[in-house]
């Protein structure tokens, strides 16, 4: 079976459509599949709903599905750099289920292992468990928090052999393999891919089970997010 598409756009044909509920890897701008949200923008789709940490930038990563109105709901726990995002929540015009961070990471990790739920203190007596179940184990409360298992899934690993399986780059890692392991059907960019059997199994992080479309970006664009420099003297 051959994963390896010739470009994003490719690699999406056939599998987005409006209405569907995606996951995007990434952390920030950090590690997020540039070509495939372009390519996602592209298409046209509509009516979202997005699972990311966060909702990129304006004008960058989901930012450009949030200015193209492509996306309904975000699922998200930090979403404090878009402006965007910002205006279209306060206006009524975007929805937000808000997820403390571990617990995202972790309905993402309990969807890819075939769990449908499970319990946690993170959120008790706040708005994150208002409608949800709770129940007490040895004396403490926890809320019920079902899993999250995407449509779709959109992923950036570094590097991929033919067969899918997956190299991620130091902290681009992030929630990309979470993410690849939910969803129903997983794309995933690399910036190299090398022939089946090139890599030592040891060095594989994700098994190519869970990739199914594979598509080259060999130069992205990688923005920094935020950028601080020390002034120094005389200079």
């Amino acid at each position: 079976m051959n994963k390896v598409y010739p470009n994003a756009a490719a690699a999406l044909k056939g599998i987005v459509q409006d209405g569907q509920l995606l996951a995007v890897g990434g952390f920030g701008l950090c590690g997020i599949p540039e070509a495939l949200i372009a390519a996602l923008r592209d298409s046209g789709v509509k009516n979202l709903s997005v699972i990311s940490n966060n909702a990129g930038v304006d004008g960058f990563g989901l930012g450009q599905l949030l200015e193209t109105r492509q996306i309904k709901k975000m699922i998200s726990s930090y979403v404090g750099e878009n402006k965007e995002f910002e205006r279209q929540y306060l206006a009524g015009e975007l929805e937000l289920e808000f997820t403390p961070q571990g617990t995202l990471a972790e309905k993402l990790r309990a969807g890819g292992a075939g769990i449908p739920a499970f319990y946690t203190r993170t959120g008790v007596g706040t708005l994150v468990a208002e409608g949800k179940e709770t129940r007490e184990f040895d004396g403490h409360v926890y809320v019920m928090e079902r899993a999250l298992m995407p449509d779709v899934s959109l992923v950036k690993a570094w590097k991929a052999d033919k067969s899918g399986n997956l190299i991620f780059r130091r902290t681009a890692r992030n929630f990309n393999p979470a993410v690849a392991m939910a969803g129903k059907i997983t794309v995933v960019e690399v910036e190299e891919i090398v022939e089946t059997g090139s890599f030592d199994p040891d060095a594989v992080h994700l098994a190519g089970i869970y990739t199914h479309r594979l598509v080259l970006n060999a130069t992205p664009e990688k923005r920094i997010e935020k950028r601080t420099i020390t002034e120094k003297a005389g200079v």
